[in-house]
């Protein structure tokens, strides 16, 4: 009876994760997932009306776009549209779709060389770069924004035709309502010219500028289906300069400044630093009563940290992979940020050799956090149930508090055991895994 049951759990959420879509009469597989809309109760984005992106775009606002300009032109605005990527779209590239490389996009007056020589701490000072050639830099990442980035209005679904991957693409939705986006590789949004900031930790620290995906001021949105990878250009790949990281890359999928009801399903995030933030900075503001996000059947495998990591927010983070292979450059994955209210349950964890359970749970300044239903992995090691909270409250002073003072109710299908989700996650998870 116990295998029956697995077996019914299992195939119930296969059905959620392949849902039939809502419209009717579609004439392909990839005009059905275009009209999807999120299921009912799927999560956060399925608060209130729910999230329906642009499944009511009449048939002169659906789009099949090939290069950035075309997909920039399709999402603006507030009206429903469906947008399908076909092929590669390169954000790093002019007009006619010809690569640009970063030199391609530095100011005359902006050479790296200079900037590392100008402001070496050593000679400069821990204090925040300023002249010339911090203007030169400035005037350099304008011109590499100006392509790389892409406004997402309001009403949008964009939704990914067979491998459809945006290479350098920075998806930016910030004050819209209502946006859907599925089936798409995002890969190496890189910052060419990232900020040195000298007084952001011990040391100083890069800032790359861009994120994959940027929620900002947004409302009831769902992220499905997708992969995030730094692709052949990982941040572990970069140099050292003024004995920091060279980091070139932000967040995989942002959720700040107020955003609200985001549902984040079905994706893989790979080989990441700051994989999510959910949360602007630490002083109450526009995200105190907002930041309501799920993350529900992604897999986690090498995210360093932020997976994810909370201010604020009331964040479901329920049925998710994480792979943790090795201990170094690993930092945390469950970010307890001020005022966070997270609820993890049934989430499987798979630890490499010599990575510390405790190392899993980051306090950033929170208090508590629930968790229920978590299996471990450690090395070679059978896996079994363990409580990760436990192991951090071990070794740790203050402890983090077992209740984070609400229990979610918005949630599609049924809440698997840890093992069978972590199948599931492996087998339906990312891009391409959505029949189109």
């Amino acid at each position: 009876m116990r295998f029956r049951s697995l077996a019914a759990s299992v195939a119930g959420v296969l059905v959620v994760a392949f849902a039939a879509p809502a419209a009717a009469a579609p004439t392909s597989m990839i005009d059905r997932l275009a009209r999807q809309i999120l299921p009912a109760g799927d999560g956060w984005a399925a608060d209130g009306a729910g999230t329906t992106g642009g499944a009511a775009a009449t048939p002169e606002n659906v789009f099949h776009v090939t290069d950035r300009d075309e997909l920039a032109a399709a999402v603006a605005g507030p009206d429903p549209a469906i947008v399908v990527v076909h092929g590669t779209i390169l954000g790093n590239a002019d007009p006619s779709g010809a690569p640009l490389s970063c030199a391609q996009f530095a100011d005359p007056a902006y050479s790296l060389d200079a900037f590392l020589a100008a402001y070496d701490p050593a000679v400069w000072g821990r204090v925040a770069p300023s002249g010339p050639l911090e203007e030169a830099r400035v005037r350099s990442a304008a011109n590499q924004s100006a392509r790389v980035r892409v406004n997402v209005g309001s009403n949008k679904t964009i939704i990914g035709a067979g491998a459809a991957r945006l290479n350098g693409v920075f998806l930016r939705l910030d004050g819209s309502a209502n946006v859907i986006i599925r089936n798409i590789t995002h890969e190496d949004t890189r910052d060419c010219f990232p900020v040195w900031s000298p007084t952001d930790g011990e040391a100083g620290n890069w800032n790359a500028a861009y994120d994959n995906v940027w929620i900002r001021n947004s409302q009831h949105v769902w992220i499905d289906h997708n992969t995030f990878t730094d692709a052949d250009n990982p941040d572990s790949a970069q140099p050292l300069h003024f004995g920091r990281p060279y980091q070139v890359h932000d967040g995989q999928v942002d959720i700040t400044n107020g955003s609200n009801y985001v549902t984040v399903s079905w994706n893989r995030f790979t080989n990441h630093d700051k994989t999510m933030l959910i949360g602007s900075t630490n002083t109450p503001g526009a995200d105190v009563g907002a930041l309501k996000v799920t993350l529900h059947h992604n897999e986690f495998d090498g995210s360093v940290q932020r997976a994810p990591r909370v201010r604020f927010g009331q964040v479901d983070v329920y049925n998710n992979l994480y792979r943790v292979p090795v201990a170094e450059p690993y930092e945390y994955s469950w970010g307890v940020g001020v005022q966070s209210a997270i609820y993890a349950e049934n989430n499987y964890v798979a630890l490499g050799a010599g990575v510390a359970t405790d190392a899993f749970v980051y306090d950033w300044g929170g208090t508590a956090l629930t968790e229920v239903g978590t299996w471990v992995r450690s090395g070679w090691s059978l896996p079994r149930p363990a409580s990760l909270l436990a192991a951090y409250n071990a070794t740790h002073d203050p402890d983090l508090s077992p209740d984070a003072g609400w229990t979610p109710s918005l949630r599609a299908g049924p809440v698997l055991p840890a093992p069978a989700a972590a199948l599931v996650v492996e087998l339906c998870a990312g891009a391409r895994r959505l029949p189109t």
